[in-house]
């Protein structure tokens, strides 16, 4: 009974341990995914990759990999690598060779050493050769065998040993000692193919590996004369050869003469294992490719941010101009963005000047639309009530006083529609118009000559006033001689018909600055202080009322048009009476200040 309320006990403490476990477990993702969440929320591009992200990111990272790829290629570590290898070969070799001669030598009580002859050899040279039968020392493989071991073994190296014939002794390979057991490396009974990418890397390693050396062969126990560095070194040179076996690896191989009392003995050959070298580059490169990728997150990461810092303002600019486009009622905000520095402000200025001017040639546009409907509808009213009432005319002064408001009103609606529609293409064609040097000066007197020569007698005379100013051309300025002539003729035909009978108009120029100044003035009653500004409004006129429908009301609102297109202003004010009321008229104090109205224009100097 015991027993088994332990087991019972134990299974619900299990049962608890895992259900603790769980809910730990599903904490722990919940914090996670939180996280996670949060984290997502304040990436910079969490709404997607914009096709400039996309861009500048592609491209980063392009200039990154073929960076990382040059190193890869070209990397000099390679060679240094090679070099070391070959001179801690060569000095194991001579450490090696030496102990072989001191120890492992036999005598053959044979043949005997001529001194002699030995003293006679340079250092470094050769007794004899392989066939020289007057030297008496060999290789004793018992002996050589255990101080080829303890020495080649902590190496990792492959040695092997050549007697004076280039016949093998000893292969670090294949000797053994007493209890082990020799291992070969076999392929496997069954060797796959590799799979498409496994090839693919082995290709591309192969292709970063292509040195240009001559090939390993491996000759097993045959004459080693058939190593070219075994050759040499049985005519006492130490000779270092870098290879490459047929797997891509490079081996690197020394051969050292064993020699004793400077006879030639036999050679030893160290080799490197295949591979050996490639396995040091392939570490090196892959910390260079960690570094890479470390670098290339970074790269991208820098690359959102900056992407974000263009590609999100820029993406809202569109937003909004999208919105713009296709606003009827309400008029969307362009954000503002002028507070930065760069281009994405000044884009952001520039657009937002450009949806301000948008929507006030908008409104300028309805506003001309309500005015042009309201000035034809007084005419075109007129002209129904003139035609209704001609049936029921009796008399023929009546039927004749009808027929001349009708035609009144015909010729107000052809000013006005003649008006409307030399104001309506005014932008347009100043916009597609090139602009040329025009000498103001032989404008004004050319117009004015003109003026005269048309309106000479029912008209008042007017004169013009140029002012001497130094320089070649001080009056010449960038425009259109037209649109300029048409200013100068509306200025004066609208002086004319507020001159008094006998009066003159005077047109004046002169230099003021880097501007050009014109005013013309007439010696009419002047223009009210308050209305300055309005008479330039369109359709607005303030004449008497036995001129009414002589105007348009147009003429001062293109005039002032056409100068603004041009840089400069137009505006109008009241000149000053000179010695009182002047001309033998007694007049009010509300009329001393005025002698006539003037307006004025001023262009920039070319």
């Amino acid at each position: 009974m015991t027993a088994e309320a332990d087991r019972s006990w134990q299974g619900a403490e299990a049962t608890r341990l895992r259900e603790r476990l769980r809910r730990g477990l599903k904490a722990s993702y919940i914090r996670l995914r939180r996280g996670a969440r949060w984290l997502w929320q304040r990436l910079p591009f969490r709404h997607g990759f914009s096709s400039l992200t996309r861009r500048i990111v592609i491209l980063n990272l392009i200039g990154l990999a073929i960076l990382v790829s040059g190193i890869l290629y070209l990397n000099q570590f390679r060679a240094g690598l090679i070099d070391a290898k070959v001179q801690s070969l060569l000095t194991q070799g001579e450490i090696i060779a030496g102990a072989l001669a001191a120890s492992a030598g036999v005598d053959t009580d044979q043949i005997q050493l001529d001194p002699e002859k030995l003293l006679e050899s340079e250092p470094g040279q050769a007794s004899g050769g392989a066939d020289d039968d007057s030297l008496g020392f060999t290789i004793d493989p018992e002996r050589a065998a255990p101080i080829l071991r303890r020495l080649v073994k902590p190496t990792g190296s492959r040695a092997r040993i050549y007697g004076r014939d280039g016949a093998l002794i000893l292969d670090s390979d294949t000797f053994y000692s007493r209890g082990e057991v020799l291992r070969y490396d076999l392929p496997p009974p069954d060797a796959e193919k590799p799979d498409a990418l496994t090839a693919f890397w082995q290709a591309v390693k192969t292709r970063m590996r292509q040195y240009d050396l001559p090939l390993y062969n491996e000759i097993g126990g045959d004459n080693g004369k058939a190593y070219p560095e075994v050759a040499s070194a049985l005519t006492g040179t130490s000779v270092p050869i870098v290879r490459v076996n047929d797997k891509g690896e490079l081996v690197v191989s020394v051969a050292v003469p064993v020699q004793r009392l400077r006879a030639v003995l036999g050679v030893l050959l160290l080799s490197t294992r295949g591979g050996d070298i490639d396995n040091i580059v392939a570490a090196e490169r892959w910390g260079i490719v960690r570094v890479s990728l470390f670098a290339a997150a970074v790269t991208v990461v820098l690359s959102m941010i900056l992407a974000n810092t263009i590609a999100g303002p820029v993406q809202r600019l569109a937003s909004a101009a999208e919105r713009v486009r296709h606003s009827v009622k309400a008029r969307a905000e362009i954000p503002d963005f002028t507070d930065r520095t760069d281009e994405i402000g000044h884009l952001s200025g520039a657009l937002r000047d450009m949806t301000q001017a948008l929507y006030r040639r908008i409104d300028a546009i309805e506003s001309f639309a309500a005015d042009v409907a309201h000035e034809l509808k007084n005419p075109l009213t007129s002209l129904r009530s003139a035609t209704e009432t001609l049936p029921l005319a009796k008399t023929p002064d009546a039927k004749e006083r009808l027929m001349e408001i009708i035609q009144h009103d015909v010729r107000r609606l052809d000013r006005l529609i003649s008006d409307i529609s030399d104001a309506s293409r005014l932008d347009a064609e100043l916009a597609r118009e090139d602009a040329r040097p025009v000498d103001t000066a032989d404008l004004l007197r050319t117009t004015v000559s003109l003026f005269n020569d048309i309106h000479r007698d029912d008209t008042p005379e007017v004169v013009i006033d140029v002012a001497y100013s130094s320089g070649a051309r001080p009056y010449r300025c960038i425009g259109h001689d037209s649109r300029l002539s048409q200013v100068i003729v509306n200025l004066l035909d609208n002086a004319i018909s507020f001159s008094p009978p006998g009066g003159r108009v005077s047109v004046k120029a002169k230099r003021v600055g880097n501007e050009i100044q014109i005013a013309v003035e007439d010696e009419g009653p002047g223009i009210p202080p308050e209305n300055l500004e309005r008479i330039f409004e369109r359709f607005y006129t303030d004449r008497p009322q036995e001129s009414f429908g002589q105007n348009s009301g147009l003429g001062l609102n293109i005039s002032r048009q056409i100068v603004v297109a041009h840089g400069g202003r137009l505006w109008a004010e009241n000149r000053v009476h000179e010695g009182g009321a002047g001309r033998g008229k007694s007049v009010g104090a509300a009329e001393r200040e005025s002698g006539g109205a003037r307006f004025v224009i001023r262009l920039p100097a070319a």
